[in-house]
């Protein structure tokens, strides 16, 4: 039961650093094709700083399961978080 709650919440942190990559895409380009931005970023080496504009948005789901006393979920999501910010140092080194 607790691995199923972490696993959810790890998920929900995957999916709202997607969510939030995409708007930040969308907040500071013009170009509405996604991917391409994506593969441009990744060229010019600016991928993981749009991969950290995305992560804020694990703050919000963080504090939305804190407050709802789903304390597993949100340690999925701060698991989730972490990852994510290996993901973006190796990009960096890269």
């Amino acid at each position: 039961m607790i691995k199923r709650e972490i696993f959810i919440g790890f998920f929900v942190g995957f999916l709202a650093n997607i969510v939030g990559l995409i708007l930040a895409i969308l907040f500071l380009h013009e170009d509405p094709s996604i991917i391409e931005i994506i593969a441009k970023s990744f060229e010019e080496g600016f991928l993981s700083k749009l991969i950290s504009l995305g992560a804020i948005m694990n703050l919000l789901v963080f504090f939305v399961y804190i407050k709802k006393k789903q304390d597993y979920r949100a340690r999925g999501v701060l698991m989730a978080t972490i990852v994510i910010a290996i993901i973006t140092l190796i990009l960096n080194i890269i």
